[in-house]
């Protein structure tokens, strides 16, 4: 099992994981309205802008600070980025 830290320590099974996307279209914003009336939002955010919006096989979505390009490049193994964006917003 792989995890991937999805910023301040919180960490996502890699192989849950369906879509990697941004928070900004109307559509995701409807699926993030409809999951949390649900209760299978997942907030990572720790009160910070949300930046990407990660959908699993569980049907449960959950928010994180982070860039989607980010949250990519680490499930591809990219290790340059791990420490560099968060420590921009802190």
């Amino acid at each position: 099992m792989k995890l991937i830290n999805i910023g301040f320590g919180n960490m996502i099974n890699a192989s849950r994981l369906i879509a990697v996307v941004n928070p900004d279209s109307a559509p995701i914003k409807r699926l993030i309205q409809e999951c949390r009336e649900k209760g299978t939002l997942i907030d990572a955010t720790q009160g910070r802008r949300t930046r990407a919006v990660i959908i699993t096989d569980s049907d449960h979505v959950i928010l994180s600070y982070l860039q989607s390009e980010t949250v990519a490049n680490r499930l591809n193994g990219d290790s340059s980025e791990i420490y560099a964006e968060e420590d921009e917003d802190e």
